[in-house]
């Protein structure tokens, strides 16, 4: 009795490798790229002496050196940023405030800011500094 072999057939093409590159390629712009919003305008925060890292998420102030006012990277007016806060909080309650404030802002701006965001209804408003370098 003779056995025949089977002919191999060449397996057809898949695209389960090109699945993979790209979810690798995925991962590491999403890894690599910047997630949070940034200000219109140059912010370089004042320097920490002591200080936590900050926590993730909430949405993000922003105090240029001559006053201007940015919510998530968009330029607005003071009563405009308020409304946007009071809407954010409509929807999140417990809605985290980063205030990135440019080193040489004037207090007189910052401080009645964060006065008015509490008024509004926010819990928690946290100022950002760029660590000691030492």
């Amino acid at each position: 009795m003779k056995l025949k072999r089977r002919k191999r057939t060449v397996p057809q093409e898949t695209i389960v490798s090109l699945i993979d590159v790209i979810f690798f390629l995925l991962v590491f712009f999403m890894m690599v790229g910047r997630m949070d919003a940034t200000a219109p305008f140059d912010v370089a925060p004042p320097i920490s002496l002591a200080g936590t890292d900050m926590p993730q998420g909430g949405t993000t102030i922003s105090v240029a050196e001559d006053g201007r006012l940015a919510l998530d990277g968009v330029e607005l007016a003071e009563a405009d940023l308020l409304d946007g806060i009071r809407s954010q909080l409509v929807n999140d309650p417990d809605l985290f405030v980063r205030i990135n404030a440019h080193g040489r802002a004037r207090l007189q701006k910052l401080l009645p800011l964060v006065s008015k965001l509490e008024r509004v209804g926010v819990p928690d408003v946290v100022l950002v500094v760029t660590p000691n370098p030492e």
